[in-house]
């Protein structure tokens, strides 16, 4: 492309730089496939529910009325379940507190969504816990996920402002790990939290 282009190399060097951690520049754009063949996901959300455990409504509210987007976020959380194909990741959810009182949609809206949270909780991979907010950690600095590979190998997936970066460098990985580390520490156990979540919905969604 670069010889027909008559780029002059500016193609190749570029490819070189998207390419510099030794991986194909498709990486970025594939992070559900990357989450649909993890063997372990570890996500830490501060603000809003996780993808792979909302609702329709939720889902819909949060993508401003994009049916096809809610519908294809949706459909990711078909690895949650096994079937006769497949053994399913072992998910845990990290949640800040904020996150249960946080209005998404209507209060009927947060309510199936926090009964949903709590009826993903008892499957018997999946694992949701709450940290209680005190807003002194470094989970305050955005939310993220890492996927864990059947080779052990881990890739992040880390929210921003303009748009998710995925990564694989060790440096990255490590700072995810400490923070996941002081995170777990905060967290309530997970009958703990499923008691908060019940009495946020008895309490301000009810």
């Amino acid at each position: 492309m670069d010889d027909y282009l008559e780029a002059g190399g500016s193609l190749i060097s570029l490819w070189e730089d998207l390419n510099k951690d030794g991986h194909p520049v498709p990486i970025w754009f594939d992070w559900p496939q990357i989450e649909a063949d993890a063997a372990m996901l570890v996500c830490w959300q501060h603000s809003v529910i996780p993808g792979l455990a909302q609702t329709s409504a939720y889902a819909l509210a949060m993508l401003r009325g994009n049916q096809e987007a809610a519908d294809a976020r949706i459909s990711r959380q078909a690895i949650l379940t096994a079937d006769k194909d497949s053994t399913p990741p072992i998910v845990a959810l990290l949640l800040d507190e904020h996150v249960l009182h946080n209005l998404v949609g209507t209060p009927e809206t947060m309510r199936k969504q926090l009964e949903h949270l709590l009826k993903l909780s008892l499957l018997p991979n999946v694992t949701v816990q709450v940290v209680l907010s005190n807003g002194e950690h470094e989970g305050v600095l955005g939310a993220f996920v890492v996927a864990t590979m059947e080779d052990r190998s881990e890739i992040a997936y880390i929210e921003t402002a303009i748009r998710g970066i995925t990564t694989d460098n060790p440096a990255d990985l490590s700072s995810l790990a400490r923070t996941l580390f002081e995170l777990r520490s905060q967290a309530l156990s997970q009958e703990m939290s499923r008691e908060l979540i019940r009495k946020v919905i008895e309490e301000r969604w009810t």
